[in-house]
């Protein structure tokens, strides 16, 4: 069975200014009656959704919500704490009685003013061609709200929108996240597999030979770190004005070159027919232990976005894709398989201490992930062995 592969599609609405003051007015109040049921919800301990709609629906129905809108501010809610208690029982917040998880646990969840609301299509309707929606607020139902995204999103939109989508104000713009579900490619079976080695100094290498070198994105970081840190110290209204006006720039840019790199992976897999191998890096953050320096680079580096593109385009394009445990791979000779910690001589030179091979180390690490892949491919595959007649 092809299972679809669910993206999001970010539209950018376009109101005339009655109808912007009725979505900010909206957004507005709906979080803070999502405030409200989260202190219901904490102060009762409400298990259940359905339980805690018996004590909050009556009141969100006074306050002007429609029916659905009011289902969805419960949900919301309860969505919440279902991800925080899992992070909980994860050890995500810290081990029981760590001043994380105490924090986590000792009050109820908040949210922003201009937090995410769920619209259905019971509240939302789109008109693709005339590129509109009509969607409900505290004000009533608005019509002819135009919106702008590029004709590629246009066209995702039409084909393949499903389920839920959500409002969200960002620096007094209004946005709609659509959710697409998108089929997935028939999964093919791969020749061989494509090993790729993660990293600060080279974000990523493949046994391939391609490279996507981090050091015009790390100088890039520290610019944008030192720009901050000049403007925060200034304190000036026009120096929190460069502040706002220039927030998430860095976050955008990162995003982009992670679209490209992935892009680039995953194509070089799909023409040459064959699997990727990743790393699996879950839980990096709290193994690794780096001195005070090398903290920024680590900590703001998106390892799981990049994970995340490269898999959700792999789907999309039916190229197989398999995790490894990187445990050592850095030390281990991709050609004799010998292992040992002063193989590795610097940052960017392996020397085998065995074979005396001499290879740059992330290529060395990228070959050693892609023989590992071949090895929880063939290990995990169905059997081609016909049945006994």
């Amino acid at each position: 069975m092809i299972t679809p592969v669910k993206i999001v599609v970010p539209v950018k609405l376009m109101p005339e200014a009655d109808q912007a003051a009725a979505l900010s007015a909206t957004v507005r109040t709906v979080n803070d009656l999502a405030c409200w049921v989260s202190e219901v919800a904490f102060a009762n301990d409400v298990p259940r959704e359905y339980e805690l709609r018996k004590h909050t629906y009556a009141h969100l129905k006074e306050q002007g919500l429609g029916a659905q809108a009011a289902q969805h501010v419960i949900k919301k809610v309860r969505d919440a704490y279902t991800t925080l208690h899992a992070n909980i029982r994860a050890g995500n917040l810290g081990k029981s009685g760590s001043k994380r998880r105490l924090r986590a646990e000792s009050k109820p969840i908040m949210f922003r003013p201009e937090s995410a609301q769920p619209y259905d299509d019971r509240c939302l309707s789109w008109q693709m061609d005339a590129q509109t929606v009509s969607i409900w607020t505290t004000a009533g139902r608005i019509k002819n709200v135009r919106f702008a995204c590029s004709t590629h999103a246009l066209k995702t939109l039409r084909e393949y929108r499903k389920g839920e989508s959500d409002l969200i104000e960002r620096d007094g713009a209004f946005y709609l996240i659509a959710t697409c579900e998108i089929p997935e490619a028939e999964q093919y079976e791969p020749d061989h597999f494509i090993g790729v080695d993660l990293g600060i100094v080279n974000i990523a290498t493949t046994s391939t030979g391609y490279q996507a070198a981090g050091r015009q994105l790390n100088r890039y970081r520290k610019r944008q770190l030192a720009l901050r840190a000049k403007l925060q110290k200034k304190r000036t209204k026009s120096a929190k004005r460069r502040l706002k006006e220039r927030s998430r720039r860095e976050q955008r840019h990162v995003k982009n070159t992670n679209h490209i790199i992935a892009k680039t992976i995953v194509t070089e897999a799909e023409r040459t027919f064959a699997g990727l191998c990743l790393e699996e890096l879950k839980g990096i953050r709290q193994r690794v232990r780096l001195r005070k320096p090398q903290r920024v680079a680590l900590h703001s580096w998106a390892f799981a976005q990049l994970g995340e593109f490269i898999v959700y385009k792999a789907r999309r394009a039916g190229v197989p894709v398999v995790y490894v445990d990187p445990a050592y791979s850095s030390r281990e000779c991709a050609h004799c398989g010998h292992v040992d910690r002063l193989n590795r001589t610097s940052q960017a030179t392996f020397v085998c201490r065995s074979c005396g091979v001499v290879a740059h180390a992330d290529r060395n690490a990228s070959h050693v992930l892609a023989r590992r892949g071949e090895n929880v491919w063939t290990a995990g595959r169905e059997s081609r062995v016909p049945a006994t007649p």
